[in-house]
């Protein structure tokens, strides 16, 4: 019990036993016997009065402030990653954003150990303080296991949890990004109070986090959400998956980005060349920034992959008939025009009376989804590890 509601103090920052009597659905003497160990030990302490419902103001509890234990998150995309250093307040200390890196390269392992350990040294926290690390990546991450079967055996990212441990001495837990992207909206974001929602992360590719009686539905193997793979694109191109017709290939912010490249071959003016060499080249970005001046190529490319982004979102709503369907990750950054089209598509390839029960919205964490998810994913793993009894750092 003691982790449950270190876990929800996390996600809620405060509550009140009532509250988290009513959250865990246990039993008032058992919650207030917990919370009373927990004060002792100094770990959460009395934060003040919640507001009156009409009676007895209740105490608040939150996680102490003169506890000395960090998070580092490493959130990787195919081609950018972010590291991170947070506390138990999901505060970021210090962080290192947009670092160029492609995990395809045998080196990439090697360049995120090198940038973490710089990020430590930046810290100036000691090792023992750190109750975990969580890396969310793309790809078949077996997480049980602590490996990423998108990768032969032979490359440093196959035994990923093994490998960082190893280096780093820290305990590690790695979790596929689109399920750490659902994590962050149902602790954090708009599927909070929401039992069953289907949050898409449109980044690079189009993947699928599955939230089913407010758990995360993983499937047989733990390879559930493949969205990007469904057979759903009007042409015949080439998947990264090796298969044609993906929907990857008409409804990702890749796919985008090639429309607007292929545009300008064919002699359309868009700013988005300029933007792109002011940003390094991280074409999301310059993407991003052409739509903030009002790039007609870029924004009628953007509405290109809305619309084939809603034509699958209609097939998931015909199947699974959720709640909610969230649109998150980076893509959701630019919700504003993807929406009336993916609104479009809806109405051509929805039946209407199953549409009407699904609520499709845009996401409020925006790019920061991936990197607060893997935070969350060491709390539910690893938050047992405050309890100096729990606080062994590995040593092989």
């Amino acid at each position: 019990m003691e982790k449950e509601i270190l876990i929800n103090l996390y996600v809620e920052s405060m509550l009140s036993i009532a509250e988290i009597t009513k959250k865990m659905a246990k039993s008032t003497p058992s919650v207030t016997k917990v919370i009373n160990q927990l004060i002792e030990q100094e770990v959460i302490v009395e934060c003040g009065f919640a507001e009156s419902t009409g009676g007895r103001r209740p105490i608040q509890y939150k996680i102490s402030d003169q506890l000395k234990s960090y998070i580092i998150s490493i959130a990787c995309d195919q081609f950018f990653t972010t590291i991170s250093i947070s506390d138990l307040h999901n505060n970021i200390i210090v962080d290192s954003r947009d670092i160029p890196l492609e995990l395809k390269n045998r080196s990439s392992l090697d360049t995120i150990l090198n940038h973490t350990s710089e990020l430590i040294k930046r810290s100036e926290i000691k090792i023992e303080n750190f109750i975990g690390i969580g890396v969310s990546l793309p790809g078949f991450v077996n997480s049980e296991l602590g490996i990423n079967e998108s990768y032969q055996k032979n490359h440093n990212l196959y035994k990923l949890q093994q490998n960082i441990e190893k280096s780093l001495k820290i305990p590690t837990v790695i979790e596929n990004d689109s399920r750490c992207i659902a994590l962050a909206e149902k602790q954090l974001g708009l599927a909070k109070n929401i039992t069953s929602s289907l949050i898409i992360n449109l980044n690079w590719g189009v993947g699928l986090g599955i939230i089913i009686n407010n758990n995360i539905f993983k499937g047989t193997a733990g390879y559930a959400g493949e969205f990007s793979h469904i057979p759903l694109a009007d042409n015949q191109m080439l998947c990264s998956c090796g298969k044609r017709g993906c929907l990857e290939v008409v409804a990702s912010l890749n796919a985008a980005i090639k429309n607007i490249e292929n545009d300008i071959e064919n002699e359309q003016y868009s700013i988005y060349s300029t933007f792109v060499n002011s940003n390094h080249h991280n074409k999301i970005e310059a993407l991003f920034d052409s739509i903030r001046v009002g790039d007609q190529v870029a924004i009628n490319n953007i509405g290109k992959i809305g619309y084939m982004l809603g034509k699958g979102i209609s097939t998931l709503i015909h199947i699974l008939n959720p709640k909610q369907i969230l649109i998150s990750g980076r893509g959701s950054e630019v919700g504003h025009i993807l929406n009336p089209h993916i609104q479009i598509a809806l109405n051509e390839f929805c039946i209407p009376e199953i549409a009407k029960t699904t609520n499709v919205t845009i996401s409020e964490l925006n790019k920061d989804a991936q990197v607060k998810g893997t935070m969350c994913l060491v709390v539910e793993n690893l938050i047992h590890r405050i309890f100096k009894s729990n606080y062994t750092q590995i040593n092989q």
